[in-house]
């Protein structure tokens, strides 16, 4: 796709309510102001925004695997399920939360209120979860597992577009990776959680701990999405708990960031963003890189069963599952915090597979409980280049945002379909060695790590073109998208032009 089509001239006119250029507007634009009143904004937002996508994050990945928990408290038997019926209730999930995130990501660029639209979506998968725990048969839990990813499916492609749209390239890193820990720290407390119930519950009201699991647990996240609906914010022009002067900069900044104004015009529809999204190939690539490289690491659903085979109890077996999910999450932070700091991608998250990838060497190379033990920690860290991933998708295909919320959700819903094949691969008649399923979840991390080599040497060299092009930017359209992000920013258009010359892909 060329320079021209990325950036085309109706992709920054105004689509939104429109912001004042009244003194009271502009009074954190100062030079005096501006520095402290950044830093007081990107404050507020890290307090509310994160903990509040964390948590909910948290609560999703709980709600989702909480079925491989209760398969080591008797789900299969009390429901008379076979393996291939296991497999196909993780697999299921799949049907409906990976198409579900492409429309439901192109409705959110075009909702006013991003917080109600999450919430409620939080609060249906809560539902769901909590019905789960009253299912008496295969049908009863497919129909569960079904239903439950299609709430699921707005969340984090969701999320992700939502911080796109508050935070500028390099602040998106470290807060992507915030908002993924959730999900890292739930496959270590969210085992503990479940330990902790089906330790204690079993026979409580004459019904087995795995029930209660999914009572307890569907409750908590119903209570927290209808909290969320406050806490989340919606857009930078219309964020109720910001005042309008910090709604204004809010916008400022992120046409500052990319020398242009973050918004879509006004006749350009939903369609619009999904065809533009589909038609780059920065696009394909990057969703068949994110499916390989869940294929590779999609151990996760299976954690426990393989904790399971260093011989220990249930109960020892979930404590066990924890420590590795720890050590990754600090991994995780860190290596956010050095890519937002270097403006660095590649390496931040591909060589996070290539730890993995020694992880699956090592636990082929043995059954030792220790070396197996070690393995399970260098093949979690591989989590740590996914929590990246969508926000590189983000750097790259930047504009304009119904675009960016197609491409998302593409990217993430493609994606996935790895997990889908992967419920099929760690088959329990290949343990407790499985040697052949991380064979097959070796392989596909060599094909997500050439798929990224490919898309950094395609950013590069689009970056080169950009040099060449920033010329013809000074003329006809190019001009006319440099006035509005001047005029929105409140500066000369020199001044705009000299920013829009710093704008580059991160690769």
């Amino acid at each position: 796709m060329s320079i021209q089509e990325e950036k085309k001239p109706e992709s920054f006119t105004e689509n939104v309510i429109a912001v004042s250029n009244d003194d009271a507007d502009f009074r954190l634009l100062t030079a005096d102001a501006r520095k402290a009143g950044e830093r007081a904004l990107v404050r507020k937002l890290d307090r509310r925004l994160i903990p509040t996508a964390a948590f909910i994050y948290l609560l999703n990945y709980v709600d989702r695997v909480a079925v491989t928990a209760a398969r080591l408290q008797g789900l299969e038997q009390d429901l008379g399920l076979t393996i291939v019926q296991y497999e196909t209730i993780l697999a299921i999930l799949y049907a409906t939360y990976c198409p579900m995130q492409i429309p439901s990501n192109m409705i959110l660029g075009y909702i006013s209120r991003p917080s109600i639209y999450i919430g409620a979506c939080v609060v249906g998968w809560g539902l769901t979860s909590t019905l789960t725990g009253v299912t008496t048969n295969f049908s009863g839990m497919m129909a569960c597992r079904v239903f439950i990813g299609v709430p699921e499916a707005a969340f984090y492609p969701g999320v992700v577009y939502l911080l796109s749209r508050w935070y500028t390239r390099k602040e998106l890193a470290m807060r992507s990776a915030s908002f993924y820990f959730g999900s890292l720290i739930s496959n270590a407390f969210g085992n503990s959680i479940a330990a902790g119930i089906l330790a204690k519950m079993q026979g409580v009201l004459g019904l087995p701990a795995w029930r209660w699991l999914f009572y307890i647990e569907g409750a908590i996240t119903m209570a927290f999405g209808f909290l969320s609906m406050w806490l989340l914010p919606d857009f930078p022009h219309n964020t109720r708990w910001l005042n309008a002067a910090e709604r204004h900069l809010s916008q400022v900044r992120l046409a500052e960031d990319a020398g242009e104004a973050d918004k879509d015009s006004d006749n350009l529809t939903i369609y619009d963003g999904f065809l533009l999204a589909i038609k780059d190939p920065k696009t394909i690539i990057f969703m068949f890189l994110t499916c390989t490289q869940l294929l590779g690491l999609s151990f996760t659903n299976f954690f426990p069963t393989l904790t399971a085979t260093l011989g220990f109890s249930t109960t020892i077996t979930l404590l066990m599952a924890s420590p590795p999910w720890i050590f990754t999450s600090v991994c995780c932070l860190l290596n956010a915090w050095h890519a937002d700091r270097s403006g660095e991608r590649f390496f931040h998250i591909t060589g996070w597979w290539w730890v993995a990838m020694l992880g699956y060497i090592i636990s082929l190379s043995t059954m030792a409980t220790g070396g197996r033990y070690f393995s399970l920690f260098l093949m979690t860290s591989g989590y740590c280049g996914f929590a990246l991933t969508l926000t590189w998708v983000a750097n790259a295909i930047p504009r304009p945002p119904a675009k960016r919320a197609a491409a998302l959700g593409l990217v993430n819903g493609f994606g996935n379909l790895g997990n889908l094949i992967g419920s099929y691969i760690w088959n329990a008649s290949w343990g407790p060695q499985y040697h052949q399923s991380m064979i097959i979840a070796l392989c596909s991390l060599i094909l997500s790590s050439a798929l990224s080599f490919l898309m950094r040497w395609i950013l590069i060299k689009e970056n080169k073109n950009m040099a060449m092009e920033e010329n013809k930017l000074m003329e006809g359209p190019g001009r006319e998208r440099i006035e509005e992000a001047a005029r929105l920013e409140g500066i000369t258009f020199e001044e705009a032009v000299k920013r829009r010359k710093g704008f580059r892909y991160l690769y």
